[in-house]
C-alpha cells in the first residue's frame, strides 16, 4: 500500500515524469560507467531500483538522514582515492552520486529540475574524451530523453512532448552552427587529464612478447589521408618509437632522446636539437615529398606516426633528432596533424657516442648467436654483405612467422635462433640487430605499425593495432641509416598484402572479440557498409573535430570576401535576424491575414457573415459566448452555432495539434454554417413583423 508521502510526491510530480526521469537515469549513467568506480554503480544502481520501488507504490522515500549521510560518506572517499583515480574523474564520480541521491529523494518540482539540470552536465561529460560522431549521436539521444522529463513536467500526459522535445532540439541547432562557425578555438586553461585507466598502443619498452599482444585488438589506432597516390603496402613504415637501449630482454629508447622529448614538452617547441647526438641532415621537405595528413586515436601517449623520413609542420608537433614526430601534449582526444616523407638519408655521419650506443651488447649472452656472428662475419666483404647473409639465413632456414612463438629462456635470441625457430616480427628484428651490434655495425630496433587498410570510397588508409610491427635500421657508412626488416624474408604476404593475407583474423584480432566489425569483411555488402560508416566518422573528424582557427578563419574569408570585425558582426546580425524572423514566421506573428490557418480564415469567415447582418463579435467576447447570442437571435441556428464554437475551441486551445481530417470537418462545417446564416438572415428579413 502506498504511504502518505508517497502518495504526496505522485501527485506533485507525475507519474509520466517519473518514467521520463528513471529512463533518463539509466541511460546517462550506463554509458558512464566505464569511467565509474564500482561503488559508484553500485550506489547509483541502488538508488535507481529504490527509485522504481517508489515509482511502484511499494517503498517510501528513504529517510533524509540516510541520503545525506551517503552523500558525505562519498564525498570522504573520494577526496581519500582522488590521487589513484585522478582529479577529473573523482569529480566524476561525485557529479554521478550527487545526481543518484538526488533523483531518490525527489520531492517537487524544483528537485525535478535540479536533476535534469545536473543530467545535462552528465551528458557533456561524456564528450570530454570521446568527440567522435557515435558519442555524438548518443549525446544528441540524451539530450532528447532529457528534454522530455523537462518538458513532461509542464505538459498533459497526453499531449506530444516527443515531438516538442524534437523541434526544440532542430530548433537550437543552426544557433549551435553559428556559434561554432564564428567562435575561435581557444587553447583550455588546464590539460584535462586522460580518464582512462590504462594506456592503449604501443608501449615505451619492446620485449618478446609485446607487440604480438597487440594482435588481439582490431582497435584504431590512426588514420591517414594522401594529396597524391596512396603508397603501396611495402612503403607503408609508419615509425613511431627508436629504440637503442638494450638490456638482453627489452629494447627502450635511450635517455637523452628522452631527455630532449622532456626539454620540448617544457619548451613548447616545435623542434628539438641535441647538443650531443646524432646530427642529422636537414629534416625539411624536400623536392618529389609525399604529403599527408594523419588523425590519430587516443592512447595516452605523446608519440606520433610519420614516414620516413618525417616532417611536421603542425603547431604542437616536434621533429625530433632521430626523425619521429613528437606531440607536445598527451593524446587524450583525436589528434590532427599534417606531415611530410621526403627521401634523405638519415644520419649520413654519426658521432662517435652515438656510434658505441647502437654497438653497445650486454656481456656473456647468447655465445651460440656470438659464434654464428664470428662465422658470418668472417665470409662477409662489408658490412652490407654481412647484413644480407643473415637476411638469406632467415629466408632459406626453416624458420616460422606466428603469431603464438614457444616460450624462451634467459638466452632468448640463442633458444629462437637455434631451437624453436618460431617467432613474431619482434623476434627476427631483435635477433638481426643484435648481430649486426655484435658484428660491429651499428643497428637499432624501430616499432610502429606496417600497411594500411584503404577505404576506397573516402581514400583515406586505416591503420589498426593488429599492425603493430617491428623492424630494424642499420647503419652504413655512406649511406646513413637503412630500414632492413627481416619479416619480409620470413612472411612475405605480411609486408606485401598486409596482415590479413598472413593470419587467419579468428586466430589474431577477432579471437577475443565476437562482435568486431572486421568480421564482415568476406561479406562484400557488409564490409561495404562498414567502411562506409567508418568515412562517415572519418569527415566527422576532418571537417567537425578538425575545424580549428586556421580553418575557420579561411571559411570566414571565403564567405565574406575577408575577415574584419565589422565584416563578422554584420554576418552574426544577419544570420540570427535571419533565425528570429523564421521563428517569428513559425509562430505566426509574421504571417499576413490572407495567410492566416485554414482554422482562423474558417473562423474568420463565420464571423464576417453574421457581422454583414447585424450581429459582429464584441471586444473580449469568446466564440462561445458569441454562438450563444447570435443562437438568441437566431433560434433555427442555436445548436448548430453552440456545436461550432465548441468544436473550434477543442481545436484552437487543446494541447494537442489538431489532425488534418478534424481541420478539413471543421473548413466544411463552417462553410455549412455560413450558408445556414445567410439563408436565415434573407428569411429573417421577408418575414413580416
Amino acid at each position: 500500500m502506498m504511504g502518505p508521502s508517497t502518495k504526496h510526491h505522485a501527485e506533485i510530480i507525475g507519474r509520466s515524469t517519473l518514467f521520463w526521469l528513471l529512463l533518463t537515469h539509466f541511460a546517462l549513467i550506463a554509458p558512464l560507467a566505464e569511467k565509474s568506480t564500482p561503488w559508484t554503480l553500485a550506489i547509483s544502481a541502488i538508488c535507481l531500483v529504490w527509485r522504481v520501488g517508489i515509482f511502484y507504490g511499494r517503498v517510501a522515500r528513504p529517510p533524509r538522514l540516510l541520503v545525506t549521510g551517503l552523500g558525505i560518506a562519498s564525498a570522504i572517499t573520494l577526496a581519500l582515492v582522488g590521487k589513484q583515480i585522478g582529479l577529473l574523474n573523482a569529480l566524476m564520480n561525485l557529479l554521478i552520486l550527487g545526481y543518484s541521491l538526488k533523483t531518490i529523494e525527489m520531492l517537487g518540482k524544483r528537485d525535478v529540475r535540479t536533476v535534469i539540470l545536473v543530467g545535462y552536465f552528465l551528458i557533456a561529460i561524456n564528450l570530454i574524451d570521446n568527440q567522435g560522431i557515435g558519442a555524438m549521436a548518443l549525446a544528441l539521444t540524451l539530450f532528447w530523453l532529457n528534454t522530455q522529463s523537462l518538458l513532461s513536467l509542464y505538459r498533459d500526459p497526453g499531449s506530444k512532448r516527443d515531438a516538442l522535445a524534437v523541434k526544440l532540439v532542430l530548433q537550437s541547432l543552426p544557433l549551435a552552427i553559428l556559434l561554432f562557425l564564428v567562435l575561435p578555438r581557444l587553447p583550455p586553461l588546464w590539460m584535462v587529464p586522460s580518464l582512462k585507466s590504462s594506456i592503449t598502443g604501443l608501449g615505451s619498452e619492446v620485449g618478446f612478447g609485446d607487440i604480438s599482444k597487440l594482435t588481439q585488438s582490431d582497435a584504431l589506432a590512426f588514420r591517414a589521408r594522401f594529396d597524391g597516390q596512396v603508397p603501396a603496402n611495402p612503403d607503408l613504415y609508419w615509425r613511431a618509437l627508436v629504440l637503442e637501449d638494450y638490456d638482453g630482454a627489452h629494447w627502450r629508447q635511450h635517455i637523452g632522446i628522452k631527455r630532449l622529448e622532456r626539454e620540448a614538452f617544457l619548451l613548447g617547441s616545435g623542434r628539438a636539437a641535441p647538443a650531443d647526438g646524432p646530427q642529422q641532415t636537414s629534416n625539411r621537405p624536400r623536392k618529389d615529398r609525399l604529403n599527408y595528413e594523419v588523425i590519430a586515436e587516443p592512447s595516452g601517449q605523446r608519440w606520433l606516426f610519420g614516414l620516413d623520413v618525417a616532417h611536421s609542420d603542425t603547431q604542437g608537433v616536434v621533429n625530433l633528432p632521430d626523425y619521429r614526430l613528437f606531440a607536445l601534449r598527451p593524446l587524450d582526444g583525436r589528434f590532427q596533424y599534417r606531415a611530410s616523407a621526403f627521401d634523405a638519408r638519415m644520419d649520413s655521419r654519426l658521432p662517435d657516442s652515438v656510434r658505441r650506443l647502437n654497438l653497445s651488447l650486454p656481456d656473456g649472452i647468447n655465445p651460440r648467436t656470438r659464434e654464428l656472428v664470428s662465422q658470418l662475419k668472417a665470409q662477409s666483404d662489408s658490412p652490407q654483405d654481412f647484413v644480407q647473409r643473415l637476411m638469406t639465413r632467415f629466408r632459406t632456414e626453416a624458420y616460422f612467422y606466428t603469431l603464438s612463438p614457444p616460450p624462451v629462456g634467459t638466452a632468448q635470441i640463442d633458444d629462437f635462433l637455434f631451437d624453436n625457430k618460431k617467432g613474431f616480427c619482434v623476434h627476427y628484428a631483435t635477433a638481426l640487430t643484435f648481430m649486426a651490434r655484435a658484428a660491429g655495425i651499428p643497428a637499432r630496433l624501430v616499432s610502429g605499425y606496417q600497411g594500411g587498410e584503404l577505404n576506397p570510397g573516402a581514400g583515406y588508409v586505416s591503420v589498426y593495432q593488429y599492425m603493430a610491427h617491428a623492424w630494424s635500421e642499420v647503419w652504413f657508412e655512406g649511406r646513413g641509416w637503412v630500414r632492413v626488416d627481416p619479416t619480409a624474408m620470413i612472411a612475405p604476404s605480411r609486408i606485401l598484402d598486409g596482415f590479413d593475407a598472413t593470419f587467419n583474423p579468428d586466430e589474431s584480432y577477432l579471437a577475443e572479440n565476437p562482435f568486431s566489425g572486421h568480421r564482415v569483411k568476406e561479406i562484400p555488402w557488409l564490409n561495404n557498409l562498414r567502411l562506409k560508416l567508418a568515412s562517415i566518422d572519418y569527415y566527422w573528424s576532418v571537417w567537425v573535430l578538425g575545424f580549428d582557427n586556421e580553418r575557420r578563419e579561411g571559411l570566414l574569408k571565403g564567405l565574406l570576401g575577408g575577415l574584419n570585425p565589422t565584416r563578422l558582426v554584420l554576418f552574426v546580425l544577419g544570420i540570427c535576424g535571419a533565425i528570429l524572423l523564421f521563428v517569428a514566421w513559425q509562430a505566426g506573428i509574421l504571417r499576413l491575414p490572407g495567410r492566416q490557418p485554414p482554422l482562423l480564415m474558417a473562423f474568420a469567415r463565420i464571423e464576417k457573415s453574421l457581422t454583414s447582418i447585424g450581429l459582429p463579435r464584441r471586444i473580449a467576447e469568446g466564440p462561445a459566448d458569441y454562438a450563444a447570442r447570435v443562437g438568441a437571435a437566431m433560434p433555427p441556428l442555436a445548436i448548430d452555432l453552440s456545436r461550432w464554437a465548441l468544436q473550434f475551441s477543442h481545436l484552437r486551445y487543446s494541447s494537442d495539434k489538431p489532425s488534418p481530417r478534424a481541420l478539413q470537418r471543421f473548413v466544411k462545417d463552417s462553410r455549412v454554417l455560413a450558408r445556414g446564416i445567410r439563408k436565415q438572415s434573407k428569411i429573417s428579413t421577408t418575414t413580416p413583423d
